[in-house]
């Protein structure tokens, strides 16, 4: 098959790397020239994933018709902030049939849309029928590793999921799939906003009890939101939920978590993101996560917390005193109670 894959990030470029494996033609869109360049020249993205060789068969262009021109599939792997003006790029180039997957993790500030309704929109598509979203735990150097590797796949075209799965199958990469195309987006988008927050622990020096409270209540808070908004609450215990909520938290690659460990350890917001190559996507959904919480009229102490650290200079560990300050009443929240006894 012939794949593109729309951002050639450290994710986007490790996929590209696993699909390379299956003999499917790559082309890799990357917004930086410089980035088409030294994988043309040197066969490795030197910017986003050093060390790694990427196959002849991957074809890198900042070029969005060459890229796009007699694909198959569209693999959709830009930050979440930058969505919809890439996606406004691609639909002139784009048959409205043509499958997307999207492994954007993330919300839309404005809009409080998810990425796949956000794919919708821009191409003006009526559903999402052909549309799949890849999410879960891992981490783009150690996919690249041949590291034993399982995500979540969401999509509610059974049919495309299976064709899917197949096209990415390798002996160390597996999907689990699912039709919770809500779950399986909050999931990997609102463990971010936890993932700064137990970095922050770390940074303040806590230890590992004060990390189980955050990511126990934070699944419990991801939960609550998911419920709200449709989901099926077994989705948030599975790879995209649980398993991605882990390892952002606990994983020393992970972006969000080191960002909540320098603000922790005392540096700015903003001092932070200008060191960053990369995007830390926490940052953004803590917004979007708060914005959703008051339209659903659902309880989230930790990303209210998080946006009062990040974006209202209140100081770290005041932020923790207050959330263990509430921290009572009874262990599993009453709406999640209800909705697991229909079940």
């Amino acid at each position: 098959m012939r794949i593109a894959v729309i951002g050639a990030g450290s994710w986007g470029t490790a996929l590209a790397w696993l699909l390379s494996h299956n003999q499917h033609e790559i082309s890799l869109w990357a917004y930086e020239q410089a980035v088409t360049e030294a994988i043309r020249q040197k066969r490795e993205n030197t910017v986003y994933l050093p060390g790694i060789t990427l196959d002849r068969s991957i074809v890198p262009t900042s070029d969005m018709a060459q890229a796009l021109e007699g694909a198959d599939w569209v693999l959709f792997v830009v930050p979440s902030h930058v969505s919809r003006d890439v996606l406004t790029v691609m639909r002139p180039q784009l048959s409205p049939k043509i499958p997307i997957i999207s492994a954007t993790k993330g919300i839309e500030r404005k809009s409080l849309m998810l990425v796949s309704e956000v794919i919708c929109e821009v191409l003006a598509r009526k559903n999402a029928e052909q549309i799949a979203v890849l999410s879960g735990p891992s981490f783009a150097k150690e996919l690249v590793k041949s590291d034993p590797t399982a995500v979540s796949l969401a999509s509610t075209n059974h049919r495309l999921a299976l064709r899917i799965e197949n096209a990415f199958a390798t002996p160390f990469f597996r999907m689990f799939l699912s039709s919770d195309l809500i779950g399986v987006q909050l999931g990997g988008a609102l463990k971010n906003v936890i993932a700064i927050a137990a970095g922050g622990a770390d940074g303040l020096g806590f230890g590992y009890n004060t990390k189980a409270i955050l990511l126990t209540r934070g699944l419990s808070e991801m939960a609550r939101l998911g419920i709200a908004m449709g989901a099926d609450i077994n989705t948030f215990y599975g790879q995209s939920g649980m398993g991605d909520l882990f390892l952002t938290c606990g994983g020393s690659l992970s972006r969000n978590r080191k960002v909540g460990e320098e603000i922790g350890a005392g540096k700015s917001l903003e001092a932070i993101q200008k060191s960053m190559k990369m995007v830390a996507e926490g940052v953004y959904t803590t917004q979007s996560a708060l914005a959703l919480a008051r339209k659903y009229q659902v309880n989230m102490p930790i990303v209210n917390e998080i946006h009062h650290v990040l974006f209202e200079g209140k100081a770290p560990r005041q932020a923790v005193m207050d959330l263990m300050a509430l921290a009572r009443g009874g262990e599993i929240p009453l709406e999640v109670k209800r909705v697991s006894k229909g079940l």
